[in-house]
């Protein structure tokens, strides 16, 4: 068990899956990016984790704010695929403010938390983070589909 500090709120997380597995393994452009590890970490959150190479970043040398964005949806899109128990989700509305940069090199790792799910929407928050810095806040409502979605991958 283990304490993370999460948008002012103190939680004691115990590691329910303590290995990260890879998210895509199916052609897409997280594929092409790089891909995403994920892992489940308690009944309502998630953790995911990339490191950033060369083509993420900007002209300025940091890591571009569309990548930001693209873990962020398909890190906390793959845990409201999950908490929806495994059904199909589609992103409806991604609240997302950068706060700080990352470089060549940063392992990045975001965090999850599931903050309500009914019978046709999930609901979120998540932050990234790297070297104990806060990289970025996010809050996004997903849609949970009825019908499965053929050849569809985990985590774009």
């Amino acid at each position: 068990m283990f304490s993370v500090d999460f948008l002012g709120s103190n939680y004691n997380i115990n590691l329910m899956q303590k290995k990260f597995i890879q998210l895509s393994t199916k052609p897409g452009y997280m594929k092409h990016n790089g891909g995403l590890l994920f892992r489940k970490i308690s009944k309502n959150e998630y953790e995911f984790k990339t490191k950033i190479e060369k083509k993420h970043l900007n002209m300025a040398k940091i890591t571009h704010g569309g990548y930001i964005a693209s873990i962020i949806d398909a890190g906390a899109g793959t845990g409201a695929h999950r908490s929806a128990n495994r059904k199909p989700c589609v992103t409806i509305s991604l609240d997302i403010k950068f706060i700080s940069s990352t470089i060549l090199g940063d392992e990045i790792i975001g965090f999850t938390k599931i903050q309500k799910v009914t019978n046709s929407m999930v609901f979120l928050i998540c932050h990234l983070e790297c070297k104990g810095k806060l990289i970025a806040t996010a809050s996004g409502i997903w849609k949970i589909l009825k019908k499965p979605l053929s050849n569809a991958g985990y985590g774009g």
